[in-house]
C-alpha cells in the first residue's frame, strides 16, 4: 500500500491567472478559493452536493494528468463532444518519486462513448469484448475489472449511476485489491457504500471550500441512513408538503 509520500498524484496546485476573469469556474465557491490540494491516502473522494464542483476538478485533474476528457487510458485520444472546462489549463499535478505504471479514466457520464472505443481497440489488438452487448452495470464493472490493477492511478467519476448496491461492494473489493498493489484512486461518488471505503480521504465540497469531513458526517450517510430508520415518517413529511 502506498504512503502519503509514495502516492502517484500527492496533490494539485492552481494557477488562476491561466483562468479568464469572467469565466464561471469562478462562480464555483468550492473552486474559486482553491489554490492547492494535497492527498493523503491511495483512495480520495470527493463528496458533495450537486454542482458544488466535484466533477469539475476532477475532470481537470484527470485531463491535467494526460487522460482524455471522455475517459478510457493515458492513450486514448477519441472525441465524440468537448465538454470539458478551461480548468485543466490551470490545474498543476504535483508528483512523487513513484510513477504509476498504468491509469484510467472512468466517467459514468461518458461511459458509452468508452466502451465503444474499447471494442474498437480490442477488436483491432487483443479480444473483442463486445461490451454494448451486456447491460450498463455488467460492462461498466467488466471495464474495471479488466483495466485496473497494480500500481496505477485511476480517477472515477460517480461510478455508482451505473452500479447496483451489490455491484457496489464488488467495486469495493476491486478497489481493495489494487490498493494492496500499490494503485492509487480519486474518485467522486454519493453513494455511502463507496464512501465506506477503509482509511479513505474524504474531501467535501460543501459550505463553500473544500475540507475533510468523516464518513459519518457526510450527506449521502446521513440521509440513507435517516430514511432507512424512519422511511414511513420521511415519506410521510415529504408527500404531505
Amino acid at each position: 500500500m502506498l504512503g502519503p509520500d509514495a502516492l502517484y498524484l500527492k496533490g494539485i496546485q492552481v494557477k488562476w491567472d491561466r483562468i479568464d476573469s469572467n469565466s464561471y469556474l469562478r462562480r464555483i465557491p468550492a473552486i474559486s478559493t482553491l489554490e492547492e490540494l494535497h492527498f493523503s491516502s491511495p483512495v480520495t473522494f470527493f463528496a458533495g452536493e450537486n454542482g458544488s464542483g466535484k466533477s469539475t476538478l476532477l475532470e481537470a485533474i484527470a485531463v491535467a494528468c494526460g487522460f482524455n476528457p471522455e475517459g478510457g487510458t493515458l492513450n486514448y485520444s477519441f472525441s465524440t463532444y468537448d465538454s470539458h472546462s478551461e480548468l485543466h489549463n490551470a490545474v498543476r499535478p504535483v508528483r512523487s518519486f513513484n510513477k504509476a505504471k498504468w491509469g484510467y479514466f472512468l466517467r459514468a457520464e461518458s461511459f458509452y462513448n468508452v466502451a465503444t472505443a474499447e471494442e474498437e481497440y480490442t477488436r483491432i489488438q487483443g479480444i473483442p469484448q463486445h461490451y454494448h452487448e451486456k447491460s450498463h452495470g455488467e460492462s461498466f464493472l467488466s471495464v474495471i475489472q479488466r483495466n485496473f490493477g497494480k500500481n496505477g492511478l485511476y480517477i472515477l467519476d460517480e461510478p455508482e449511476a451505473a452500479l447496483s448496491p451489490q455491484r457496489q461492494l464488488t467495486l469495493l473489493l476491486e478497489m481493495e485489491k489494487c490498493v494492496k498493489a500499490d494503485s492509487q484512486f480519486i474518485i467522486v461518488t454519493h453513494s455511502p457504500i463507496l464512501l465506506g471505503a477503509p482509511d479513505a480521504q474524504i474531501l467535501s465540497f460543501d459550505d463553500g471550500e473544500i475540507h475533510p469531513i468523516a464518513y459519518e458526517d457526510t450527506q449521502s450517510y446521513q440521509i440513507t441512513k435517516m430514511f432507512i430508520n424512519d422511511r414511513r415518517q420521511i415519506l410521510r413529511h415529504l408527500l404531505d408538503e
